[in-house]
């Protein structure tokens, strides 16, 4: 694009605008964005991947954490429990803090909260560098938390925008690089701190991790201006009922089919966070942990293959079961999911005390639990709509807060009774209730919402 500049002194130029905008500080398309003619039918694509990027650049933050667990343990002398609460301090204002966040997304767009976000992560990081105190740690994580929450729910609601037609697949690839984006970085972040000491790899890491979030940050653009615009506007696939108003995140908390949803979340996330916490735990009461499993010619000890599994599993059932639900309906989608993993659940105990059992039903259960992250929030956009999508999809997401609690429950389940058999047989029977909640419950509820 070519822009003529007017002599100065001529009445063209004194009648010319004046640009007040940084450009520097915006990618070349953002201003042909308002010049030239409509963005193409890719251009929701670039946005996407984008966000992908971003949501594997902040994966470390969850995923990363438990290989600087020890080398802190070993430098200060702080038990093991100690430094795990900076990790329940992480996780639990990277939930909470998602609505608020999704609030100001709405209003205000996707790049200054993924820039604010990219900044608190890579502040967090860097703190931890240099803590010498427990409180510094929790301070780190605190941080670290809200920075995660921003742009985990800014990607999140920006796939929900910018694809009503293929809503599943989006969010799929989006929380899946979450999922699986530490895969990349998990062998250098270990030789890192081998070699140069945890101090080290946390201040590079970062520092890279928070540049690279705040970079991609200044190419996103607002899908609630930019959507209507296209070239070729998405329409609503025909399988998926979508509200035809959007309804504010005030008014979305009035309706009862969102408190359903919340309870579906908890019930099915509940089982899913106990198995994932304690699977080590689990593993040693069925004595099988070190026991070797071979799978098509790969031999390893049966913790380790599940726990393996459960990164690759985890990931793909995101993406998998999000385009199962965008060809046949999202409550047909968690039946199918949640019944397979009630039935996991439940045989895990009966047949997880075999090595090979333990593991294919590991991952049996990984599978059908990962997808969750999915099949809630575009399940939540199609009932209360676009406009508000990161807001409400923000106040469901809490609900993980909430399941969270049944992860020390089940401990103490166990240290009672000294047997599995309880917590299995409560997480099970918790996800099968919310399988049938989706189709009794769930479906004719929204059935009536959208209609209405």
């Amino acid at each position: 694009m070519t822009r003529v500049i007017p002599p100065e002194g001529t009445a063209a130029a004194a009648a010319a605008p004046v640009e007040t905008r940084p450009a520097a500080l915006l990618l070349p398309w953002t201003e042909e964005l308002e010049d030239d003619a409509p963005p193409g039918p890719a251009f929701r694509w670039v946005q996407l991947g984008m966000a992908i990027v971003c949501m594997a650049a902040i994966a470390n933050l969850q995923y990363g954490w438990t290989l600087f667990v020890d080398p802190i343990s070993n430098r200060f002398g702080w038990s093991h429990a100690a430094i795990q609460t900076a990790f329940a301090v992480f996780a639990l204002l990277q939930t909470w803090s998602v609505p608020m966040e999704g609030y100001l997304v709405d209003r205000y767009g996707p790049r200054p909260m993924v820039l604010a976000g990219g900044l608190l992560c890579a502040t967090g990081w860097v703190m931890n560098a240099f803590v010498d105190s427990l409180p510094l740690l929790y301070l780190a994580a605190a941080v670290t938390g809200i920075g995660a929450g921003a742009v985990y729910g800014t990607c999140v609601g920006t796939a929900l925008k910018w694809f009503p037609d293929r809503r599943g697949l989006a969010v799929g690839l989006v929380t899946a690089a979450f999922g699986a984006g530490s895969a990349l970085t998990l062998i250098p972040i270990t030789d890192v701190i081998a070699n140069r000491g945890f101090e080290a790899a946390f201040l590079w890491f970062g520092l890279g991790q928070g540049l690279l979030v705040m970079a991609l940050a200044l190419g996103l653009e607002d899908p609630n201006r930019l959507l209507p615009q296209l070239a070729a506007p998405p329409q609503p696939s025909p399988h998926v009922p979508q509200s035809q108003r959007d309804f504010t995140p005030a008014e979305t908390l009035r309706q009862p089919v969102f408190w359903v949803m919340y309870l579906m979340f908890v019930l099915v996330a509940a089982g899913g966070l106990v198995a994932t916490a304690q699977l080590v735990p689990i593993a040693r009461a069925f004595g099988i942990g070190d026991s070797p499993v071979a799978i098509a010619g790969l031999v390893l000890p049966a913790l380790t293959f599940a726990l393996a599994l459960d990164r690759v599993l985890n990931g793909v059932t995101r993406v998998f079961f999000g385009l199962v639900s965008d060809r046949i309906g999202r409550e047909e989608t968690m039946v199918i999911a949640f019944s397979l993993e009630a039935l996991a659940i439940l045989a895990l105990y009966d047949l997880g005390a075999h090595p090979l059992g333990f593991v294919l039903l590991t991952g049996a259960l990984f599978f059908c639990w990962g997808e969750i992250y999915t099949l809630f929030p575009v399940t939540c956009a199609d009932t209360f709509g676009s406009r508000y999508a990161a807001a409400n999809a923000g106040l469901l997401y809490t609900a993980k807060g909430v399941a969270s609690l049944a992860v020390p429950v089940s401990s103490a389940i166990v240290a009672a009774t000294h047997d599995w058999h309880g917590v299995f047989l409560a997480a099970g029977v918790m996800t099968a209730v919310a399988a049938l909640l989706a189709w009794f419950v769930l479906r004719p509820l929204r059935r009536k919402l959208l209609t209405a």
